[in-house]
């Protein structure tokens, strides 16, 4: 269906909605706007780092590994360490 038409078919609808049900059918289309807008930033801004680590070395990236793995390691541990402090 062609976006104009649609439009007019959406238009023809709403004209249909009784007046005091108007203000919940704007929220929803506001709020369903805005986070069609808001996700097509999130998704830009995700794809910037698309590749970003295309031209790391095998060892650089072992390395970033092993660091994530430890610093994981280290705030479980820390974290089972500050719920048996609290019982």
């Amino acid at each position: 269906m062609e976006p104009s038409n649609l439009r007019t078919k959406l238009l023809k609808e709403i004209n249909l909605i009784p007046e005091e049900k108007l203000e919940e059918l704007y929220n929803f289309i506001y709020y369903f706007r805005v986070g069609v807008e808001a996700s097509k930033g999130t998704a830009e801004r995700i794809m910037q780092f698309g590749g970003c680590w295309y031209d790391m070395s095998d060892e650089t990236l072992a390395d970033l590994n092993e660091e994530i793995i430890t610093r994981r390691q280290q705030d479980f541990l820390r974290r089972r360490s500050d719920e048996t402090s609290l019982g």
